[in-house]
């Protein structure tokens, strides 16, 4: 493993502090200042790596998107790599704060460059999660869509169980039929 530079170690306290203010503060009140500040770094630093607050945010949100989600490799089984990929996506969501998740789908309404930067980085790992298992002939942004609006529905709208249960029946029901070839006649 390479040795970890200043610049590297500045740079990651930098985009720890971005997530733990979005969490707290929520993008609108969010400030460079106040990463800054919270990273031990100045505002000169910060906007030496990001053009500004929307490019810091998606930054960090990529860094974090990228280490929080880690699937284990396929085995060759399609159900059970689903339910692996699926259950990963779920245990990712979990150790997310609530807070900072609504915050930042918030402030993506307001600002169409943040929404477009983190759709593309969020939407870009799962694809690759679900290519590493799926055919390569399968739409994979599209089950990684189905897949987040199912757990991010169960966690912040209906508050049902994110159980085992749950996992399978998305599996079965949902990802597995949109894998089968299309029937004669519909």
């Amino acid at each position: 493993m390479a040795a970890r530079t200043r610049s590297d170690v500045r740079e990651a306290a930098i985009l720890t502090a971005t997530m733990a203010l979005l969490g707290e503060l929520g993008y609108d009140r969010l400030t460079v200042e106040a990463v800054a500040g919270r990273a031990g770094a100045s505002k000169a630093t910060v906007y030496r790596r990001w053009a500004g607050k929307a490019d810091l945010v998606a930054a960090a949100v990529g860094r974090y998107a990228g280490a929080a989600l880690a699937y284990p490799p396929p085995s060759g089984d399609l159900r059970a790599d689903l339910l692996a990929l699926v259950d990963a996506l779920r245990k990712s969501l979990l150790d997310q704060d609530a807070a900072l998740v609504l915050g930042l789908l918030a402030a993506m309404r307001h600002d169409a460059a943040l929404a477009g930067v983190v759709r593309r980085i969020v939407l870009d790992h799962k694809r690759e999660a679900f290519a590493a298992v799926l055919p390569p002939s399968a739409d994979h942004g599209w089950l990684a869509e189905l897949t987040s609006a199912a757990l991010l529905s169960r966690l912040l709208v209906t508050g049902e169980p994110l159980d085992e249960e749950f996992l399978a029946k998305l599996v079965d029901t949902v990802l597995l039929p949109q894998l089968e070839e299309p029937r004669c006649g519909t």
